[in-house]
């Protein structure tokens, strides 16, 4: 086994998403262990309120991991996959169609310095405007992948699979 994943979910979602799920099946195709936690119980208390849950289970299930995992997340499991990146070690984070900030939660997008990171977000994002992604990916300088493709991203599943690919190479 090269390492683990935890793959994260977006609200009004689960930890058989779409996206989620191709992105576990590919990776463990190529040797990597996985792990989707289910974040729906927290989901229920609106978007600002399931910020804090999410991230304190993230880390939780991060601390029982032999070594620093891969964290991957869409939308408010992208949100969660940062915030938690400043409480545990993590080996490199993926990050799809990440809110720069959450209404009504005191706590705006921010990740550890240092960690390998590639956000990706479709132009046509509807949910999180492409600006507020661009702006926080310009001022730490990170690469980001901007796609054709609204906030669901289905439309560009082969594209982000190559680049989840190339990810995954480098820290293999």
């Amino acid at each position: 086994m090269r390492g683990q994943i935890i793959l994260s979910h977006g609200s009004d979602s689960g930890p058989g998403a779409t996206k989620i799920s191709a992105l576990a099946d590919w990776a463990e195709a190529m040797g990597w262990r996985t792990q989707r936690p289910d974040f729906r119980a927290h989901d229920g208390r609106g978007y600002a309120a399931a910020v804090a849950p999410r991230v304190a289970q993230l880390c939780e299930v991060i601390a029982a991991c032999e070594a620093p995992p891969v964290l991957v997340g869409s939308s408010m499991g992208a949100f969660a996959s940062a915030l938690a990146s400043l409480e545990v070690p993590v080996a490199a984070l993926f990050l799809l169609a990440t809110p720069p900030a959450v209404p009504g939660c005191a706590q705006a997008l921010e990740l550890r310095a240092n960690v390998p990171t590639l956000l990706i977000h479709g132009w046509r994002d509807e949910l999180c405007p492409v600006e507020g992604v661009q702006d926080f990916a310009a001022r730490r300088r990170l690469p980001l992948l901007l796609l054709d493709d609204d906030h669901r991203l289905l439309a560009s599943m082969d594209t982000i699979a190559a680049q989840f690919g190339i990810l995954l190479g480098a820290l293999a």
